[in-house]
């Protein structure tokens, strides 16, 4: 059963036409790539997804609700988490305040919301960070910040946004355990990634996306040999 359904989803911003008719369902429990060249529509999907931006045309669907053009809020207390491909932590509040910031919306007052706060600084390896400012942090303890932030709201449904950006191998080595981690615990992930080997070895699915289009769909092998998928994005075959 489909935990999320994207049915023909169009996003226009002027005569740019950024989601172009998309379409796919994603299964509870899958982990799955989107990938495909810069301004191919992935951020601008995951906007729309989140409510963040207004769909102009095609449907949402999260766990059999029609959540189109909803309140933001209302996919985050459904259980829709996500961070940015630009870091947004709330600079000048402690490491625990930006996750208290995700844990609010589901908590039922701010002492659950302190617990919740500290389980995922910790998940995510920044315990000893968290009476820090957020601002004193390097970029990757910023995204590690991020991804607390998302997992202290409890989500079903994860969506992460270039979250190994910036790392170097084996911060992304890391990265990949930790997601690992909490995909078995039994979150739902969509990544948007570059870094190819990352996504060829964490992903059970991808998906690929050019102009606003869903180009390809299918396993990593699938997609490292898709002809379509080489010339507009590859470059060349991957040997998985």
């Amino acid at each position: 059963m489909s935990l999320l359904s994207i049915n023909g989803l169009v996003k226009r911003f002027g005569g740019l036409v950024a989601v172009d008719g998309v379409s796919f369902n994603v299964g509870k429990g899958e982990l799955v790539g989107l990938i495909g060249p810069n301004g191919a529509g992935k951020t601008t999907l995951f906007d729309l997804i989140c409510q963040f931006l207004k769909t102009d045309k095609g449907t949402v669907i999260f766990k059999n609700k029609d959540i189109t053009n909803k309140p933001p809020y209302l996919s985050a207390m459904m259980g829709i988490g996500r961070t940015f491909q630009i870091v947004r932590p709330l600079l000048n509040l402690t490491a625990l305040d930006n996750a208290l910031a995700g844990a609010i919306v589901k908590a039922g007052g701010m002492e659950e919301a302190r617990m919740k706060g500290l389980e995922a600084l910790k998940l995510v390896g920044l315990n000893d960070k968290s009476s820090l400012k957020a601002g004193s942090l390097n970029i990757a303890e910023m995204k590690k910040l991020e991804l607390a932030r998302a997992l202290a709201s409890e989500p079903e449904l994860l969506l992460l946004d270039e979250i190994l950006a910036g790392l170097n191998p084996s911060e992304i080595d890391e990265s990949l355990k930790l997601l690992n981690k909490i995909h078995e615990s039994g979150v739902t992930i969509i990544i948007i990634e570059h870094v190819m080997r990352a996504i060829m070895k964490l992903s059970q699915r991808i998906i690929v996306l050019q102009e606003g289009r869903v180009i390809a769909d299918g396993s990593p092998k699938e997609i490292a040999n898709d002809k379509m998928v080489i010339k507009a994005y590859l470059g060349e075959r991957y040997v998985l």
